[in-house]
């Protein structure tokens, strides 16, 4: 039996070399084997089908997922979450002034119908990517099309060479602020996220991304089907880049409001991941928990998660006295509270709500 190359499988059939290797991937193609960093494919397989429209539908009733995987990602708490929603006659819309990576938000919308929903985070270059994926999806796709072909065919060294150089690219972007590259700053930021250490956002005080390459053999970087689900549904979303204040003239008696804001460290080591250049203090902990008090006097349902200072110290009533009037439930999950490795485990965090 003769074997052929991704790329020729992909001259072959009219389709990328990405397609090829995501069909491989799924054992659509039998006999496909992976040798190195390369996919080598019986020279008589035969094209398979295209069940991307069917795997769209699929998508949409099963709902979509986040984009990028967000360090403090709300995934494993979303059965405890879930709980609070509140959506009935009388609560049509939602928000979320932290949005992150959008666990929840994409919870919501993949189980509800919502009105009106809005969405805000400080960090432009996450809101410039939610932006682009709703505006310019067939830009984005493009892009992250060629960087899945380049990055797959290298070996270790040198995808750690291009890794760096998409690295000070997107860097460069971002310090410039250059409005031009807006599409190409979206598909570089989902392209580091895919391929970088433990897929995380973290910047220098002069705002730099300088999380190094993981080790990743083959990263799906262009998931196309959900990439497609994700714009779908974000167009119905209004997404702000700015301050969770600015989320004041949504949010009423028939809004359900979800605030995740940075946790509070647990120890001096375990906030050593900077989603901003700049860091959420007591003090700013505090200014929320008094804006949650205004919006719970306009009539919203609110839930704020955080961290539990309990973990550490059982006589820090921190979270205990700035949200005395709410409700305070403490659930486990599985965190890393330090650098150290040994610092990841089952640990308690809050969920505070207002009913």
């Amino acid at each position: 039996m003769g074997f052929i190359c991704a790329r020729e499988a992909a001259d072959r059939w009219g389709i990328s070399q990405r397609r090829v290797a995501v069909l491989c991937s799924e054992n659509r193609i039998a006999n496909a084997t992976m040798v190195g960093n390369m996919w080598i494919i019986p020279d008589d397989a035969k094209k398979p089908i295209d069940a991307r429209s069917t795997r769209y539908n699929e998508t949409d009733e099963k709902g979509v997922k986040p984009f990028l995987k967000w360090a403090g990602g709300k995934g494993q708490l979303l059965k405890e979450i879930e709980h609070y929603y509140p959506f009935d006659s009388t609560i049509t819309k939602y928000a979320e002034p932290f949005v992150g990576g959008g666990a929840v938000l994409f919870d919501v919308l993949s189980k509800y119908n919502i009105k009106e929903i809005y969405i805000s985070d400080i960090n432009a270059e996450l809101i410039n990517t939610y932006h682009i994926i709703k505006y310019k999806i067939d830009d984005l796709i493009a892009l992250l099309e060629t960087y899945q072909e380049k990055y797959t065919s290298l070996d270790t060294e040198d995808r750690k060479a291009y890794y760096m150089s998409m690295r000070e690219k997107f860097n460069d972007i971002k310090v410039n602020d250059n409005e031009t590259k807006n599409v190409t700053k979206a598909a570089l930021m989902i392209f580091l996220n895919k391929t970088c250490f433990n897929g995380l956002y973290r910047v220098n005080k002069k705002g730099l991304f300088n999380v190094p390459m993981g080790s990743y053999k083959n990263p799906l970087i262009c998931d196309e089907r959900n990439l497609r689900a994700v714009s779908e549904k974000l167009q119905k979303v209004e997404v702000v880049c700015g301050d969770y204040k600015e989320s004041a003239d949504f949010i009423d008696k028939h809004t359900f409001v979800y605030f995740d804001p940075p946790y509070r460290p647990l120890t001096e080591t375990s906030s050593f991941t900077a989603y901003t250049e700049t860091l959420f203090t007591d003090e700013e902990q505090i200014e929320l928990a008094e804006f949650v008090d205004e919006m719970n006097k306009k009539g919203a349902k609110i839930v704020i998660s955080n961290s539990d200072p309990k973990n550490t110290n059982e006589d820090d009533e921190f979270f205990d006295n700035i949200y005395r009037n709410h409700r305070i439930k403490r659930v486990k999950a599985t965190r890393m509270i330090n650098s150290n490795s040994k610092g990841r485990g089952k640990i308690r965090e809050l969920l505070i709500s207002n009913f």
